[in-house]
């Protein structure tokens, strides 16, 4: 099969082309052939740093979490999926889990769902690794009916899906953001826009909270901004993060009650445990887009395997709106 690899790690690092042996099924396993891929922001942070990240696979390398494509054959022991199945799924391009820039896949069964029906393959790539960490950090964090939720960085990966999540599950959804796109984007998706450039914390509490702050806070931004966090929130509320990365002072946390939870979404791929709430939450998120309530926003930009270095360099340059795809 044709797969595009990486032989060395750094910024600028290109890939290649090169022929590898097609995956043979495995027990629990099913072959995908791929249709497209997504570029994540871990998939960019592997290719750059390397070796200094646990999770980075070994030399020569094929990246690629995310996933669409076809069944192709069927493992011993997987009864859910069947040739001939669309599907999706994040479950490879780290450790030693082969990824999805390639014409063919091996997946955990557990990993992937039936690909919602109303998108297109292209659609359904970019949800996965961004779709499940927005589910599982609302959830975790206790989203609920009528709740003033606060989501930090709304027209992101993870954010613009956390966004819809939110008005979906009933809460009165407001969002971060700073310019015209991307105000665009949060109010397009029936959020109230807040931009963080021009209005103080402090400002913005009041006039959406009298004073009191969210009920929930899903912070996508992480690092130096959980502060921020901090500061918009409510007495006891509770706050999601996927990028804890840092060292903080918690005094805030502390004398407000506040309950902190950290979703590495990649943890069931390094485990080995728990995968099947991954397959769990795809399968769900494929009902909620089917039903019209959940929609991925692409980037305008379109790339092929043949340019896998380009999609990198897309999502790197800060110029992307939406999800950096590629056609496999």
């Amino acid at each position: 099969m044709k797969a595009m690899t990486i032989t060395a790690y750094g910024e600028n690092a290109k890939f290649e082309a090169a022929d590898l042996p097609t995956p043979v099924p495995t027990s629990g396993h099913v072959v995908v052939r791929i249709a497209a891929s997504s570029v994540n922001t871990v998939d960019t942070m592997i290719r750059a740093l390397g070796s200094d990240l646990p999770l980075s696979p070994a030399l020569p390398a094929v990246l690629g979490m995310d996933f669409a494509g076809v069944i192709e054959v069927v493992g011993e022991g997987v009864n859910e999926f069947a040739v001939g199945d669309e599907v999706y799924g994040c479950a490879g391009g780290l450790a030693d889990l082969q990824g999805a820039l390639a014409e063919f896949m091996l997946a955990d069964a557990r990993l992937i769902a039936h690909k919602p029906k109303s998108i297109s393959m292209r659609e359904a790539a970019a949800m996965p690794l961004v779709g499940i960490t927005a589910y599982e950090g609302l959830e975790r964090a206790g989203i609920a009916a009528s709740q003033k939720v606060l989501v930090q960085g709304g027209a992101g990966g993870v954010g613009h899906l956390a966004v819809q999540l939110a008005k979906h599950f009933g809460a009165d959804v407001y969002a971060t953001g700073t310019g015209g796109t991307q105000m665009d984007v949060i109010k397009g998706y029936g959020a109230t826009p807040i931009d963080f450039a021009a209005e103080k914390i402090t400002d913005y509490v009041a006039k959406y909270t009298d004073g009191a702050g969210f009920d929930l806070v899903f912070d996508t931004v992480g690092g130096a901004n959980m502060t921020n966090s901090f500061e918009a929130a409510a007495l006891n509320a509770n706050i999601a993060s996927t990028v804890g990365l840092l060292e903080i002072d918690l005094s805030p946390a502390h004398f407000k009650g506040l309950s902190l939870h950290i979703v590495f979404m990649l943890l069931p791929m390094l485990s080995n445990q728990g995968r099947e709430e991954h397959g769990a939450i795809l399968a769900e998120l494929a009902k909620i887009v089917d039903a019209g309530a959940l929609k991925p926003l692409l980037d305008s930009e379109v790339f092929g395997l043949d340019n896998v270095s380009g999609a990198y360099d897309r999502l790197t340059s800060g110029k992307a709106i939406g999800k950096v795809v590629i056609d496999v």
